[in-house]
C-alpha cells in the first residue's frame, strides 16, 4: 500500500530507541521527513545513523526533554525550520516507575503527570497551528494496554495513560472537522528495553528467573510470543499517514490478543 508519506513531515518523540525508533524507521522507509527527539544526543546520533543505514533516508534530530515546555517549543520550531511544515506527530514517552499506591508521594505523581500526560498536551498544542496550516494532519498517542486493563504494580502508568485516552477521544471530536485525526496505540508485551525492565522487576519480586517470567507471560498471549517493535510501528505509521482517512478517536492495542476486554 502507498501510504502517501513521501514529502510529509513527522515528529517522533522518544525515538532514540524502542518503539519510537522503530516507528521513525518505518516512516523513513515510506519517504517521510523524520524529526527524532530524545534527551541524549549520543543516542540520537546512533539512532539517526541506524535509520539512514537501513533506509537511505537520513532523519534530523533535536535534543529535547518532553517534560519541559521550552524544549517542546524548540523541537517544533526546529522541525518547521528544517522541513518547512508538518503533517504528523507521534507522542511517546518513557514509562514512570513501577510500584503501588503507598510507595509514591506528590512529587512522584507530579513527575508521572508531566511525563505521561502533560507532555502529550503540550506537544499537541504546539503542533496544531502547523497541522491546521497544512489543511489537516495526524496525531498518534502511544500509551499501553493498561488503558483497557490496568497492570499490576503500575499505578502511575495506569492513571495517566488512561488520561491520554480521554484527551484523544475528546480532541478527535473537536479536530475532526479540520481533517486532523487522532488515535491511541497501546503496546502489549513488545520486546523493548521497557518490557525487559518490567520483566526483571517481576522476577525480583516473585523470586523466579526472568526467563520463567517471560514463559508465563507468553501463556496469556494467544499468539504465544512477545511482539516486535516493527510489528507495532507498521500500524503506527499507517494511522499517522494520509492512507488513514476515516479512523479517529480510537484506542487500538497491539498485544497479540493478550487483553480480553472489548
Amino acid at each position: 500500500m502507498n501510504l502517501g508519506l513521501t514529502g510529509k513531515t513527522v515528529i517522533v518523540c522518544a525515538s532514540s530507541s524502542g518503539l519510537g525508533k522503530a516507528t521513525a524507521l518505518e516512516f523513513a522507509r515510506e519517504g517521510a521527513g523524520v524529526m527524532l527527539c530524545s534527551r541524549r544526543e549520543s543516542e540520537l546520533q546512533r539512532a539517526a545513523a541506524d535509520i539512514k543505514a537501513a533506509t537511505g533516508h537520513e532523519p534530523r534530530y533535536t535534543v529535547a526533554d518532553v517534560t519541559k515546555a521550552a524544549d517542546i517549543t524548540r523541537l517544533v520550531e526546529a522541525t518547521v525550520a528544517a522541513f518547512g511544515g508538518m503533517f504528523a506527530l507521534i507522542n511517546n514517552s518513557g514509562g514512570p516507575p513501577a510500584g503501588t499506591f503507598d510507595q509514591f508521594d506528590d512529587a512522584a505523581w507530579q513527575s508521572a503527570f508531566e511525563l505521561n500526560l502533560l507532555s502529550y498536551i503540550r506537544t499537541t498544542r504546539a503542533v496544531l497551528p502547523h497541522l491546521r496550516k497544512a489543511g489537516g494532519g495526524r496525531i498518534v498517542n502511544f500509551t499501553s494496554t493498561s488503558v483497557k486493563s490496568p497492570i499490576e504494580n503500575l499505578i502511575l502508568s495506569n492513571t495517566f495513560r488512561t488520561g491520554v485516552m480521554g484527551l484523544t477521544k475528546t480532541l478527535s471530536g473537536e479536530l475532526g472537522p479540520e481533517g486532523i485525526l487522532l488515535n491511541v496505540l497501546g503496546p502489549g508485551r513488545i520486546q523493548t528495553p521497557r518490557i525487559e525492565q518490567l520483566d526483571s522487576l517481576r522476577a525480583q519480586k516473585t523470586g523466579v528467573p526472568v526467563e520463567q517470567v517471560r514463559v508465563d507471560a507468553c501463556k496469556a498471549i494467544p499468539v504465544g510470543r512477545y511482539g516486535t517493535p516493527a510489528e507495532f510501528a507498521k500500524l503506527a505509521v499507517f494511522l499517522a499517514s494520509p492512507a488513514n482517512t476515516y479512523i479517529t478517536g480510537q484506542t487500538l492495542l497491539v498485544d497479540g490478543g493478550m487483553v480480553k476486554a472489548y
